[in-house]
């Protein structure tokens, strides 16, 4: 079958498509006929730099999440043909990931999806929710505790998890508040369901105050440690901050002091997406049945096509997901 086989750290346009034997199933394991996947900005890091850290079990497909069919369900609660998502729990790091033909998952990790899902949406669609929405669902509904009534910024909104948290809560009813670093994409994000849109300039208080004068209700920061502070200045007392992503590249905090950085009468929380489940993937599904939402997807490639989807995902020029059909 055809697969990407990452050996070590190297450049994504160097990345090939290589042929390796069929995975041979294993108790507990259900393999899967890869029909599409989305690509990750974890993907990218594995590949230039994260692939020498010794949790990375080299040599090691990539890819943190797929849309299949069963081929194999072994000893499983799965049958030959169910369609299903796979997604985290070491996926493409401590075992072979989804940029291969066929993938062989952990039951744990893998997950039906309702029937109806595949006559409404393409094979593309699908396979651009697994863990894009995953995140954003899971940051709004089980962090943040979304109400229809909330007001809510979404902090770096041009990522593929904020786009589908725009989704999401403009479908319950939130007055959604967005940020992008460029006015180019204002009307987008707006299409997108956002109802406000400010530029971000790492100091968000003078615009969103003057809209918003006792802040916000509910924030989902996907710029992370860079701008969580400056974020908890629009944030309303008894508010939540949710701090969901490292867009703005830096991970930790140096010195924090919870007593001191985290603002009196105001709760700061944080959501790791490592850990799904079939109850919350198969309520993700069902409201984005529900609500006819369908992702936004920027470019569709094949397999033999990863080098060149991997290098558009870097730049980071286009919103939406870009999906591989296999």
């Amino acid at each position: 079958m055809k697969a990407v086989v990452l050996e070590d750290v190297c450049n994504l346009e160097d990345l090939k498509v290589s042929n390796i034997p069929i995975p041979k199933i294993k108790d507990g394991w259900v393999l899967v006929k890869v029909l599409g996947f989305g690509i990750n900005r974890s993907e990218l890091i594995l590949c230039e730099s994260e692939a020498r850290e010794n949790y990375i079990n080299l040599p090691v497909v990539p890819g943190i999440e797929c849309y299949g069919k069963v081929v194999d369900e072994s000893n499983s609660r799965f049958q030959v043909d169910d369609h299903v998502v796979g997604l985290m729990g070491g996926m493409g790091r401590s075992f072979d990931g989804s940029y291969e033909e066929y993938v062989l998952i952990p039951e744990k990790n893998l997950f039906k999806i309702p029937k109806n899902l595949v006559e409404k949406l393409s094979a593309e669609e699908i396979a651009a929710i697994p863990e894009t929405f995953f995140t954003a669902y899971g940051s709004l509904f089980d962090c943040l505790n979304i109400k229809e009534d909330d007001s809510l910024l979404i902090r770096g909104a041009t990522s593929t998890v904020g786009i589908a948290a725009i989704q999401l809560a403009n479908k319950l009813g939130v007055t959604v508040i967005a940020t992008t670093r460029t006015s180019k994409r204002i009307e987008s994000l707006k299409e997108f369901g956002a109802d406000y849109v400010f530029i971000d300039d790492n100091d968000l208080s003078k615009n969103i105050l003057s809209q918003f004068p006792e802040g916000v209700d509910k924030i989902l920061e996907l710029v992370g440690p860079l701008t969580m502070k400056d974020s908890f200045k629009v944030l309303k007392n008894q508010g939540i901050l949710c701090v969901t992503g490292i867009l703005g590249g830096l991970e930790y905090i140096g010195q924090f002091d919870p007593i001191k950085d985290i603002p009196n009468n105001k709760y700061l929380c944080s959501f790791f997406s490592n850990y799904p489940s079939q109850e919350i993937i198969t309520d993700i599904y069902d409201f984005i049945l529900e609500n006819n939402i369908r992702p936004v997807i920027s470019d569709v490639f094949s397999l033999d096509e990863i080098n060149k989807a991997l290098v558009i995902s870097k730049k980071n020029n286009k919103l939406g997901k870009i999906v591989i059909k296999v």
